[in-house]
C-alpha cells in the first residue's frame, strides 16, 4: 500500500475538475431541462447553466426559462435558490407526520415543502426496529421508494426528536395565569395551562409540554404538561434543555445494559499478542473513555533507511457489541456520544465505554490495531491490520506528553513525574516519526483553518472559567496518526471491495466561492473567483493574512466556505483532508461509523466472526443518513448547550462592555463575537442609529440610506451587554463603537430609494429575539 495521494477534487460544480461524460452543450428545449431536473432530484440555476456550458445571454435565457416553468406550474421552488420538477421528492428527507386516512394509513410532507408537494404514505421501514408506531406530529427521517404502479411511498428510518405538537418551556405564574414560555429563543408562542392541572407546579420549572388538540387558530394555545424535567436555576440545566430540545437519546435499555454487564475481559484467543509493544495513550486531562493506543519506532527494514514503523491500537469495540444486539440498536440508534460542558450522553454503557473497551493503562484489552511504514519523505509505503491483546503502558494527557518534549512542567494539578521516564523509550520516537510524517503532510496540503474552541469549566454546579483551548504539537500528532490510520482502514476495504462508510467532504460549491470573492473584494484582496478551488489556495489565502487585522475575520469565512461532511456509502473523496478516500476508524467507542468500519474489516480480512453481516452490507445506506442526522443532532445540542452556559456566565455582568468583532450581519442587526469568551449575541438593527439600514450582501454590511456609512462583516467592535438569558442562551447587545464612513468608491444611496432589503427602524426585538431579565 502507498500513502494516499493529494485528492483531486472530485466534484461536478467546477467543469475544470470534473470528469463527467459531455453532455449537449446550449440552452436546453422544455423537455431537455425538465429531464435533467427530474434525474438530479433538484438543482441550482448556477448548477443547471453549468451542466449545459450557458454563458453570457444563455444565462439570461435560462433564467426566463426557469420563471416560466415555475409560473405554469412544471417546476416548483426548493429553499431559496433551488428548483426541482413540480411534486419532486428527494431521495431522503425529514418529514412531519400530517394526516391518517380512514383505514389508518399515515400520510407524511417534507418539512420544508412547497406547495406542489403532497402528502406521501408512510410505510415502515424494512426490518427496522422504530421503538413503536409514529403518530401524527412526529418528525420522521425516511427514504422515498417508486412503487411498481406509480406511486411514491415514504419508508421509515428513523423517528426524530420532539414532536411538532410538543413543547420544552419553562412554567411561568403571574397574573392568576400558568404558562409554558418555550426555551427556544426561535419560539415566541406560549402555552396557557388549566390553573388546576398546574396547581403543583413551581415557577421556573423546566417542562416537556403538548399543545392541546382544542386550541384556537388565535389567542393563547392551551396545552398540558407530560413530564417535569428540572429547573432553570439547576446548574446543569442548560444540558437538559439541550438534550429534551433535540431528542438526544437518553440512557440505555435494559437488555443493553444486561449484555453489557455480561460482558468478560478479553483472552489471547484468536488474538496476536501485542502486549510487548509499549502503547501510551495521549487524551484529554478529563477523558475517561480512551479509543486510541499508540507507538513508534525505526524500521528496522534495511530496504527502508531512514523509515519510522507508526502503531495505532484502537479498542476492538466490535468483540462486546455484536450486530442485531441490543447493545447494538441502542448504539445504532445514539449514533454517537454527546459531550456538555457538565456530563457526557454516552454511546455505549459505562461499563464498556469507561471500562472493557477503554484502554486503560496496565490491563489487557482487546484490539484492532494498525501497522504502518513510512520511508524518509514521510510517504506511507504499506499497512497491516492485527486483532490482538495490547496492555497500556501509560496514560498521559495532551500537557503532560507536550511538556515532557518541552523539556518544562505540566500545568498545576497534573503529575509532573508522570511522562519522564517515557521520555526517551516512547515519547521521543513518537515525534520523530509524527515530524516525519509531517513531510508527507505538507506534500499533501490538507486545509489549515484554525479552530477557536472554548473550554468551560464547571466546579460545584458553577461556571469558573471559559477559556481558548490550547492548540499544542501533541494534539497534531495524535491526530495525523489517526488520519493516517483511517486513511489505511478505506484503502484495505477499498482493495477487498468490501462496503463501508465513508466519511466525505465535498469540494466547496460555486456560489460559496463566489460569496468568499465578493467578501474579499471588499478588504481589497485579489482572488479569482472562477478558479476551481483547492486546500492550496484557501492556505495560501490564509498565510497571506495571517497577521493582517482581517485574519480572524478571513479565517472564519473561509471555514463558512466550506461543504458539511457526513457519512456515506458513496465515495467522494474528502476535500478538507485532500484525500481521494477516507473513513472513520479510530473512535467506535464513541461514533457507530468506526464500529461499521471495524466489522468490515474483520469481514475481510477473516478475523472472526463477528464482522459486518448481510444485513448491515443491506442497510448502510439508511445507516449512513441516521448516523448523519445522529452527529447533526448532537452538534446542535452542544452547541446550543453552550450558548445557555457562557449566557449564564456572562448574567451578572449585563452593563459592561466588550470588545468583539461583527461575524454575521443580516436585515435585522449585527451579530458579534466577543473576544474575551467566544461569546455570540445580536445588536438589533432598531439600535445603529437614526436612519434606514440596507443590508447589502455583495458588501457584506448594513449600509445607512442616508449617509452611506457601514457596518462591515469583520470590523472590531466595543458592546455593552444589555440583556443575557440563560434558559434560551440569548445575548442583547448594544453598539459602542462608530460605524465606518460611506465607501467612496460606492455608488451614494438616495434618500427614501430602497433597491435592496430594507431595514427600517422600530421597536421592540426582531422576531426570533426573545427578551430576558433586564439588569
Amino acid at each position: 500500500m502507498v500513502m494516499a495521494k493529494p485528492r483531486t477534487p472530485k466534484s461536478s460544480k467546477f467543469p475544470a475538475a470534473s470528469k463527467a461524460a459531455k453532455v449537449p452543450q446550449g440552452l436546453p428545449d422544455r423537455e431537455t431541462l425538465l429531464a435533467f431536473l427530474r434525474d438530479a432530484g433538484e438543482s441550482k440555476k448556477a448548477d443547471i447553466a453549468r451542466h449545459f456550458g450557458l454563458k453570457g445571454a444563455d444565462r439570461r435565457a435560462l433564467r426566463e426559462m426557469l420563471r416560466g416553468l415555475e409560473a405554469d406550474g412544471s417546476l416548483g421552488k426548493r429553499g431559496r435558490r433551488g428548483f426541482a420538477e413540480a411534486g419532486a421528492l428527494p431521495p431522503v428527507g425529514v418529514v412531519d407526520v400530517v394526516e391518517r386516512d380512514a383505514d389508518g394509513d399515515l400520510f407524511v410532507q417534507l418539512t420544508k415543502a412547497e406547495e406542489d408537494v403532497r402528502p406521501v404514505r408512510l410505510a415502515p421501514g424494512r426490518g427496522e426496529v422504530t421503538g413503536g408506531a409514529p403518530g401524527l406530529g412526529d418528525r420522521l427521517l425516511v427514504r422515498f421508494e417508486k412503487l411498481e404502479n406509480g406511486e411514491t411511498e415514504a419508508r421509515l428510518i428513523k423517528r426524530l426528536g420532539q414532536s411538532a405538537h410538543k413543547v420544552l418551556g419553562v412554567i411561568r405564574k403571574q397574573r392568576r395565569e400558568v404558562r409554558v414560555e418555550p426555551v427556544d429563543r426561535k419560539s415566541k408562542e406560549t402555552l396557557l395551562l388549566d390553573a388546576q392541572d398546574a396547581k403543583d407546579l413551581k415557577d421556573g420549572d423546566l417542562v416537556l409540554a403538548q399543545v392541546g388538540t382544542g386550541s384556537g387558530r388565535y389567542g393563547p394555545k392551551y396545552g398540558r404538561v407530560l413530564e417535569v424535567v428540572g429547573s432553570e436555576d439547576d446548574p446543569r440545566a442548560a444540558s437538559l434543555i439541550a438534550i429534551h430540545s433535540h431528542g438526544i437519546p437518553t440512557g440505555f435499555s435494559e437488555a443493553a445494559e444486561a449484555e453489557a454487564a455480561a460482558a468478560q475481559p478479553p483472552t489471547l484467543e484468536g488474538r496476536d499478542d501485542l502486549r510487548d509493544l509499549p502503547f501510551v495513550t495521549i487524551d484529554p486531562v478529563d477523558a475517561r473513555d480512551h479509543d486510541d493506543a499508540v507507538y513508534a519506532h525505526p524500521d528496522p527494514d534495511a530496504g527502508n533507511p531512514d523509515g519510522w514503523v507508526v502503531w495505532v491500537a484502537i479498542a476492538d469495540v466490535a468483540a462486546y457489541v455484536r450486530p442485531g444486539s441490543a447493545l447494538d440498536r441502542d448504539a445504532r440508534e445514539k449514533g454517537n456520544s454527546v459531550y456538555f460542558p457538565d456530563r457526557v450522553e454516552p454511546m455505549l454503557p459505562e461499563t464498556l465505554s469507561n471500562g472493557l473497551c477503554s484502554l486503560r493503562e496496565g490491563e489487557n484489552r482487546a484490539t484492532l490495531a494498525v501497522r504502518m511504514v513510512f520511508d524518509k519523505t514521510g510517504r506511507k509505503k504499506s499497512h497491516r491490520f492485527v486483532r490482538g491483546l495490547m496492555r497500556s503502558a501509560a496514560k498521559l494527557s495532551y500537557e503532560q506528553a507536550q511538556a515532557a518534549i518541552d523539556g518544562v512542567l505540566p500545568p498545576a494539578g497534573q503529575d509532573p513525574d508522570k511522562a519522564g521516564p517515557l521520555l526517551d523509550p516512547i515519547l521521543k520516537p513518537l515525534w520523530a516519526a509524527f515530524r516525519l510524517m509531517g513531510k508527507g503532510r505538507e506534500a499533501r496540503s490538507p486545509l489549515a483553518i484554525e479552530s477557536d474552541e472554548r473550554r468551560i469549566v464547571i466546579k460545584d454546579g458553577e461556571i469558573t472559567s471559559i477559556t481558548r483551548r490550547a492548540s499544542l504539537e501533541a494534539h497534531k500528532l495524535i491526530e495525523e496518526m489517526m488520519i493516517q490510520a483511517n486513511v489505511s482502514a478505506a484503502e484495505t476495504l477499498e482493495s477487498k471491495r468490501m462496503p463501508l462508510l465513508y466519511r466525505v467532504h465535498d469540494t466547496p460549491s460555486l456560489e460559496k466561492v463566489q460569496s468568499l470573492g465578493e467578501f474579499l473584494q471588499t478588504l481589497e484582496i485579489k482572488w479569482s473567483k472562477g478558479e476551481a478551488p483547492s486546500t492550496a489556495r484557501f492556505n495560501k489565502l490564509l498565510e497571506d493574512t495571517r497577521e493582517s487585522p482581517h485574519a480572524a475575520i478571513i479565517n472564519e469565512v473561509v471555514l463558512r466556505t466550506q461543504m458539511q461532511a457526513h457519512y456515506s456509502a458513496d465515495n467522494m473523496g474528502h476535500f478538507g483532508l485532500n484525500l481521494d478516500r477516507y473513513a472513520h476508524f479510530t473512535s467506535p467507542i464513541r461514533r457507530y461509523a468506526d464500529l461499521i468500519v471495524h466489522r468490515a474489516l474483520i469481514r475481510a480480512l477473516n478475523l472472526g466472526t463477528d464482522g459486518l453481516t448481510d444485513q448491515d452490507i443491506a442497510q448502510i445506506k439508511d445507516t449512513a443518513e441516521v448516523i448523519t442526522h445522529a452527529e447533526r443532532r448532537a452538534m446542535a445540542a452542544e452547541r446550543d448547550a453552550t450558548d445557555r452556559y457562557i449566557a449564564a456566565f456572562l448574567a451578572d455582568r449585563v452593563g459592561s462592555v466588550f470588545a468583539g468583532r461583527i461575524t454575521g450581519v443580516t436585515r435585522f442587526g449585527l451579530f458579534i463575537k466577543l473576544d474575551e469568551t467566544g461569546a455570540d449575541g445580536l445588536v438589533p438593527v432598531s439600535s445603529l442609529g437614526e436612519e434606514y439600514f440596507v443590508h447589502d450582501d455583495r458588501m457584506h454590511a448594513l449600509v445607512g440610506e442616508r449617509t452611506g456609512r457601514r457596518w462591515p462583516l469583520g470590523l472590531p467592535v466595543e458592546v455593552r451587554l444589555r440583556e443575557a438569558t440563560p434558559v434560551t442562551g440569548g445575548l442583547l447587545f448594544e453598539m459602542l463603537s462608530d460605524p465606518q464612513p460611506a465607501d467612496p468608491k460606492a455608488p451614494r444611496p438616495r434618500l427614501g430609494v430602497r433597491a435592496r432589503a430594507p431595514v427600517k427602524p422600530r421597536g421592540g426585538l426582531p422576531k426570533g429575539v426573545r427578551r430576558g431579565k433586564r439588569r
